[in-house]
């Protein structure tokens, strides 16, 4: 790694509001070391004819088109409204003057 970081261990785990023994602590300041190497790791890497990407794989909408048509349960579900205006339900009003 190309420079060495301490971590105040004792404040990413109160901020993360973590109970940590001192084997634990130690542990954790390891792991975030190790992460830490590892992207210096990728920094070193040649990226420059790499395309952005947010998924590995090559993701098509998997989506029908949307197409207008007719429902058959319209009528069936409206005649079910308590109140009915046209082909709306009716629905007591609950905005008071505005």
């Amino acid at each position: 790694m190309s420079q060495e970081l301490k971590f105040n261990i004792e404040q990413i785990a109160e901020l993360a509001r973590l109970s940590l023994k001192p084997e634990e602590k130690a542990k954790l300041a390891r792991d975030l070391q190790n992460i830490l190497g590892y992207v210096d790791q990728l920094r070193e890497l040649n990226t420059d004819r790499v395309e952005p990407t947010s998924h590995v794989l090559k993701i098509e909408n998997v989506f029908r088109p949307d197409k207008v048509k007719s429902s058959q349960i319209f009528e069936e579900v409206l005649k079910h409204a308590p109140k009915r205006e046209g082909s709306f339900f009716k629905v007591p009003k609950i905005i008071e003057g505005a």
